[in-house]
């Protein structure tokens, strides 16, 4: 893979406030990437600087080796953008305004008939193209806003927060939709919604107070970043003793309540398996072991952990 997207200690200022610090990353042609972070976190934006909205206070951000500041034209030529609040003309038609897009956009008169019809079968918005704008539902707003991203078929798509505001089923059409398009092109997912990410893109970056604080797949985020092993027993027996000889276990960092009745929820140092020790504290005083398993670690609570130590540490500063 080549790399089609590079970021380089962007750095923007909203007066003495910064919105972004140093912020680096690289994107290679073909990727699906997440952009992963609380609300306010300079997500948005990064992707203005890439699609040349606005500059950047100091750094550069290059795309296919075009600087956005000096090229705006032919970066633009080159990336389709679904803004987080996209912007349609509600008494336009679906088609009426997918044409004005394609004029927008340079193509020319002989090819935007055709270049419609491909956009609109391809986000499937076929049966609504000669309705009102402001008639359709939200989902299929979204869906014309990534129609729109996608005239003039540009290598690289950068959505922001593409199922914000939708219900349950839009989410998953939209979903489907971006998952389907992921195959044909480059893609920045910008969400703070963790299913979105873990389940569309292959790498993610996570940035919290305008900074780059991990960057990796969402396996190896989760098995990195994970200090702790957490171990779910169901004992049958007295509870303050049980606590009481589990805690004294060598490696066991914790223990509390687990999920129900006669349940705890163990953690213990990562570079050990203590599970058959455990087993046998339990089963040598005579209770009842009704289950032992490992607790994987989730995505969200990675996450949470990642953004709440760099607010500690910024707290420190």
């Amino acid at each position: 893979m080549s790399e089609l997207i590079e970021v380089n200690q962007l750095t923007k200022l909203y007066g003495p406030l910064p919105a972004l610090r140093d912020v680096s990353f690289r994107v290679e042609r073909g990727e699906i990437v997440g952009f992963l972070g609380p609300n306010g976190a300079g997500k948005t934006t990064t992707l203005r600087i890439l699609t040349c909205f606005i500059p950047p206070t100091s750094g550069f951000a290059r795309i296919a080796g075009l600087d956005c500041q000096e090229h705006p034209l032919e970066v633009r030529a080159k990336v389709g953008y679904l803004p987080e609040n996209v912007s349609l003309y509600p008494d336009m038609t679906v088609q009426r305004f997918l044409a004005f897009a394609a004029s927008a956009k340079g193509v020319a008169r002989s090819r935007r008939s055709q270049e419609v019809e491909r956009v609109v079968e391809r986000c499937s918005i076929k049966e609504v193209q000669s309705r009102i704008i402001g008639h359709l539902s939200k989902g299929y707003r979204q869906r014309l806003g990534i129609a729109q991203a996608l005239i003039n078929d540009p290598p690289i798509l950068i959505l922001d927060e593409p199922t914000i505001g939708l219900d349950p089923a839009q989410i998953v059409e939209i979903r489907t939709l971006i998952q389907e398009l992921a195959g044909e092109r480059t893609i920045i997912l910008s969400s703070h919604i963790l299913p979105e990410v873990s389940q569309i893109c292959q790498r993610i970056l996570v940035i919290n107070r305008g900074q780059i604080v991990a960057t990796d797949t969402p396996a190896n985020l989760t098995s990195q970043l994970r200090r702790t092993l957490q171990v779910s027993l169901q004992i049958e027996g007295p509870d303050a003793e049980i606590r009481e000889e589990l805690a004294a276990v060598e490696g066991v960092l914790r223990v509390q309540p687990g999920d129900g009745p006669a349940s705890y929820l163990v953690e213990t140092d990562r570079h050990g398996d203590l599970r058959p020790e455990l087993a046998r504290r339990v089963v040598g005083r005579g209770w009842q072991l009704r289950e032992l398993r490992t607790r994987e670690v989730s995505l969200e609570e990675i996450f949470m952990e990642l953004v709440t130590e760099e607010g500690a540490r910024e707290e420190m500063k």
